[in-house]
């Protein structure tokens, strides 16, 4: 039943998908999103507490039939959609608890799109590759500011590879992205594509890559490189280039 192309490994360890369970605090009448439900291992944990309704959101197709034959519970809604690109806003629902564990090839995208529903998402929980899970909270990249602009990322705990079917290479990681006071940018493409762009050519200083109009500005050095900004550099960078433009 898995395929390959979906990088699916389902998580069968009985303790940690309880743990999982916990750590979400999933309260009466709240609202949950599973990315990638699989064979529905999770999803029965999430459906013994007193989650109002839960959305599932599964790529393949065979699972959804598969999901739809053992799983009886009326909370449940099935779709069959890919996560990277979801609008989130067509459910019609003003607060999402999302939770899943993402496939390794598509892991990042499916954060982006989270940023992307940010005033619909307050907290979500996720398990990626530990490797990826710790750049987004140590290094700096294009997507670790993007995603921390708005969220808090926390490390919640290490699953090793003896708990997924089939098992894979690397050890996961869970983690919990908790929104921050929503922050006054409005155009998230326009704030990615600045990101991706002062993040190219990392060894460049800023003054070869930003006008230094906007670096004067906010009183940043043209001679430092990205690496040595802040997240308020970043922000104040960006909400200069917006006044300015």
């Amino acid at each position: 039943m898995l395929k390959k192309r979906f990088a699916q490994h389902l998580l069968i360890g009985s303790g940690i998908l309880q743990k999982i369970v916990e750590f979400a605090e999933i309260k009466p009448e709240e609202v949950v999103v599973e990315i990638g439900p699989g064979t529905g291992n999770l999803t029965k944990y999430l459906l013994k507490t007193n989650l109002k309704k839960l959305y599932l959101i599964e790529i393949d197709p065979e699972m959804i039939e598969y999901l739809k034959k053992i799983i009886r519970d009326e909370r449940v809604v099935f779709i069959n959609a890919d996560a990277t690109k979801f609008d989130f806003f067509s459910l019609k629902e003003n607060n999402l608890k999302l939770i899943g564990n993402l496939p390794y090839n598509v892991a990042s995208l499916i954060i982006e799109n989270t940023v992307i529903h940010k005033d619909l998402i307050p907290y979500a929980f996720y398990m990626v590759q530990k490797e990826v899970a710790e750049r987004l909270i140590n290094e700096k990249s294009w997507l670790s500011i993007f995603v921390k602009t708005f969220y808090e990322v926390e490390y919640l705990m290490s699953i090793p590879a003896r708990f997924f079917i089939p098992p894979p290479k690397v050890v996961s990681a869970f983690i919990k992205l908790t929104r921050k006071n929503l922050i006054d940018i409005y155009d998230l493409k326009e704030y990615k594509n600045f990101l991706t762009k002062i993040f190219a050519q990392k060894r460049k200083m800023l003054k070869h890559k930003i006008n230094e109009i906007y670096l004067k500005e906010v009183g940043i050095s043209g001679e430092k490189r990205v690496e040595e900004l802040e997240l308020k550099d970043f922000l104040s960078l960006y909400l200069s280039f917006q006044k300015l433009k």
